[in-house]
């Protein structure tokens, strides 16, 4: 007797499986809302946190984006301690506690007082939600990143690893059309006085309504098997550093050339065409809302294409274009509205070479009983480094006088990470996943 077909998604995608998409994705939109509402936000309440230092009106940027870069400096703790949780109990159980986590910091920023109220007090109140926020972000990635891929069938999993970003940037898109819409709607001083807080109320809201979906999913079922079986002792915290050195190093590799990129083109982009060329603040939001929309269509259908190509061509894609691009699209920009769009845009296709399967190539070098902690932690770690400080490296290049440094900094990065990606890297697309 013939069977009845398997229902699916437009993406081919088993609806069965859907429901474990969606946990881990609508969590991480939340996640992600929460820790990018504060990059958008830093031009308008970083005077209302920080106090100006002899007339310089940059310094109080400098100082927000100072505690962003401390916020990511918490990633790689979030990455080894939750990952490690991950792989002791579940990466559901993980998930659960990381957007929690990020509900917290998102309360806490959204009531830190004024300097004006409180003096040093202020800023004392937002560094500690961001190193509750920069915890909660490293653990959500090891945790929800390898839930996505242990989710997907072989052959699917670059398609699976590209609802990562696909997630992350609904986030973005929730919080800079936001934000849009509050200085859209706003006169500057109701923005300055109360208007910036609306997002982070919105977002500590948003993490009751992610911790509801994802109590509802079910553990992969690797992980439930080794869980259930009791038969294997649990892993300890470095185990994977000490059993896999070389998949942690390659990493490393990896993600240095990606951080940089991600983080420049789709947070930092905006506020370096205003201090560099003069842009208006409220076209450069609706310029990144416009890129970020392009950015989350193109992760499908690049996860796809690895999924039949494989992940290294893919990755020297990337490699390369960011070798090649910055400094001439950087130099490109001017005031113009259609200059900074068509330079987000054509970033924007090269980064999703590298945004699309991040998750699936990270997954796939480490085996199940360390993937969590193997993942999370020498990614976050990375990412801390070279991300976190990205718009405090091109904040201060301005600040010195020498803006044009910052687009050599990042070829140079991208430069490491592509002999990674041609020499180092093996291919990963048809390994199982063990």
């Amino acid at each position: 007797m013939a069977t009845s077909p398997v229902a699916q998604s437009p993406l081919g995608i088993p609806k069965s499986r859907v429901r474990q998409l969606t946990a881990a994705s609508i969590g991480n939109v939340v996640e992600w809302y929460d820790w990018y509402a504060y990059s958008f936000l830093a031009p308008i309440f970083s005077a209302q946190i920080f106090a100006e230092s002899s007339g310089n009106s940059l310094v109080p940027l400098l100082s927000s984006f100072a505690v962003f870069a401390v916020g990511f400096f918490m990633r790689p703790l979030g990455g080894l301690v939750v990952g490690a949780f991950a792989d002791r109990y579940g990466r559901k159980a993980a998930m659960t506690f990381t957007i929690m986590l990020m509900g917290v910091g998102s309360l806490i920023v959204g009531l830190t007082p004024t300097y004006e109220s409180v003096g040093l007090l202020a800023p004392v109140i937002l560094t500690l939600a961001r190193l509750i926020q920069g915890l909660s972000v490293g653990g959500e990635f090891a945790a929800a990143t390898t839930f996505l891929v242990e989710s997907a069938p072989h052959g699917r999993r670059g398609l699976y690893s590209s609802f990562q970003y696909v997630s992350t940037t609904i986030g973005q898109l929730l919080a800079s059309g936001l934000a849009a819409l509050l200085a859209t709607l706003l006169i500057e001083a109701d923005m300055d006085s109360y208007g910036w807080r609306i997002p982070f109320f919105v977002g500590a809201l948003l993490s009751l309504v992610g911790l509801w979906i994802r109590r509802g999913a079910d553990e992969t079922s690797a992980v439930a098997g080794e869980i259930q079986s009791g038969k294997a002792e649990r892993p300890k915290m470095f185990e994977f550093l000490r059993n896999y050195p070389r998949s942690a190093a390659t990493i490393v590799g990896i993600t240095i050339a990606g951080t940089v990129a991600y983080y420049t083109w789709t947070t930092f982009l905006p506020t370096y065409a205003q201090i560099t060329v003069d842009f208006d603040v409220a076209d450069s939001l609706q310029i990144g809302t416009i890129s970020l929309v392009f950015f989350m269509i193109l992760q499908p259908l690049l996860g796809m294409l690895s999924d039949r190509i494989g992940r290294k061509p893919m990755l020297i894609t990337f490699g390369i274009g960011f070798v090649v691009l910055p400094v001439p699209m950087l130099g490109l920009l001017t005031d113009a509205y259609a200059s900074l769009l068509v330079v987000q845009l054509i970033g924007m296709v090269f980064l999703g070479c590298f945004t699309s399967i991040s998750a699936a190539v990270n997954a796939e070098l480490f085996p199940t009983r360390v993937r969590a902690a193997g993942a999370g932690f020498p990614y976050s770690l990375t990412v801390a480094i070279f991300g976190g400080t990205a718009p405090l490296i091109g904040t201060a290049l301005k600040d010195a006088g020498n803006p044009g440094l910052f687009p050599w900094y990042m070829s140079a990065l991208a430069l490491i990470s592509t002999l990674v990606y041609l020499f180092v890297l093996r291919e990963t697309k048809d390994k199982p996943l063990s």
